[in-house]
């Protein structure tokens, strides 16, 4: 007698190409902004009958909205079009920082719905009391979302320092030795949200998630190789090769604010002497410009008035800013040989300053001599480059990959 049950393996093959084909309708949808059905079987070299299929079931999960007629340019019925939906599944992004933390939730176009930020100094505040007080903001910001007919479905940490395995396990800036970071937050939002369902949390350091952010929101182009370079108190750094993260043997690499420039300079919170955090982080940038370093993100506007109007002192900081981070990145460079080396928080907006100085090092000092062969390679960030977004966006590649599993999570 014949056996007519399905086996195991071939149950498993089949959700396995049904998860890869609903990606693969959704992520179509996503490249070509409006679409009808048709255009996507054609795409995507699969029948029509079952990219309806796949499409219903989209829209089921509240993926895909479709509306209005379009024609199709050809024989036949003009079509929906179809879209990523603008309710329904959304990524959370959290960015704990030394002075502030910042919450954003973005839908599946990657559009900032809610943004909230709130400004206070962590340095010497207890690890748990800093994460107790983002999850109060997150659990403000997924009540925001609900109310613009958002799903959050999953959340995740932008965190300075050195981070692996959900775990801070150096962050100088901040005094934080071996944080379980992840579990943390995930507790104190899950106590929160007594009758709400778990929220997976992810981390990352938040130089690597506003890399990430400038690769699929910023102006870079056809650019997939680059160098980010961003400054807040600290300095962190991020290597991106061909559209993905280089992340190192430990999931490290990218740290270049502690990089020595000069093995006999200042001491660093890390231990070390003479880090470039030490002659271009916000604090030492204001000290060289005589404007008090506690003014924080104030300082830094202070800064750039006074060198757009010409001050001698605020322009020499910036200038011999910029002529340590050249010496830097021209290293980085001969070493990675990125396409592009992009600027971003604070530098971005003080980059008329900074990058005469970098660049003449950079043009002295990358050996191929091939540093400006392509125009300038030496860029300021977009505004949509910050690490709360892209951690938020983060979740929602994730939901774009296998979106049955985050939408019914």
């Amino acid at each position: 007698m014949k056996n007519t049950l399905t086996s195991p393996a071939a149950k498993a093959g089949h959700e396995s190409v049904r998860r890869h084909n609903l990606s693969l309708v959704l992520r179509t949808v996503r490249d070509e902004g409006e679409v009808t059905r048709a255009r996507v079987a054609s795409l995507v070299g699969l029948t029509r009958a079952a990219v309806s299929s796949l499409v219903e079931e989209l829209l089921a999960l509240d993926c895909l909205s479709e509306s209005g007629k379009t024609s199709s340019g050809s024989a036949g019925r003009p079509g929906t079009v179809l879209k990523l939906s603008r309710t329904g599944p959304a990524g959370l992004g959290v960015e704990i920082n030394i002075d502030y933390v910042s919450v954003c939730a973005v839908d599946l176009t990657g559009t900032d719905r809610v943004r909230v930020t709130e400004h206070t100094d962590h340095r010497d505040v207890p690890p748990a009391e800093v994460l107790a007080h983002a999850a109060r903001l997150t659990n403000r910001v997924i009540a925001s979302t609900r109310e613009q007919e958002l799903r959050v479905v999953g959340v995740e940490l932008a965190l300075p320092g050195l981070v692996s395995g959900g775990v801070v396990r150096q962050a100088p800036n901040l005094g934080w030795s071996r944080v379980a970071a992840e579990g943390i937050f995930g507790q104190a939002l899950s106590t929160l949200r007594p009758a709400g369902r778990a929220l997976a949390v992810g981390s990352d350091n938040e130089a690597n998630l506003a890399a990430l952010a400038e690769l699929w929101f910023g102006g870079l182009g056809g650019v997939r190789t680059f160098l980010y370079l961003t400054g807040e108190i600290g300095v962190g750094g991020a290597l991106v090769v061909n559209g993905e993260m280089l992340r190192g043997a430990h999931g490290f690499a990218g740290e270049i604010g502690h990089v020595v420039v000069d093995p006999q300079g200042p001491l660093c919170r890390c231990g070390a002497h003479g880090c470039l955090e030490q002659y271009a982080g916000r604090a030492a940038l204001l000290r060289s410009a005589g404007i008090d370093p506690d003014t924080g993100v104030r300082g830094i506007a202070e800064l750039e008035q006074r060198a757009a109007a010409g001050q001698e002192r605020a322009v020499s900081a910036l200038r011999e800013a910029g002529d340590r981070m050249g010496v830097v990145l021209a290293g980085a460079v001969n070493l990675f040989d990125p396409e592009a080396v992009v600027l971003g928080g604070i530098y971005r907006s003080l980059m008329p300053w900074l990058e005469d100085s970098a660049d003449a090092q950079l043009t002295a000092r990358v050996v191929s001599g091939r540093w400006h062969e392509n125009g300038s390679r030496l860029r300021a960030s977009s505004v949509s480059g910050d690490a709360a977004r892209g951690a938020a966006a983060r979740v929602v590649h994730e939901v774009l990959e296998n979106p049955a599993a985050y939408a019914l999570r």
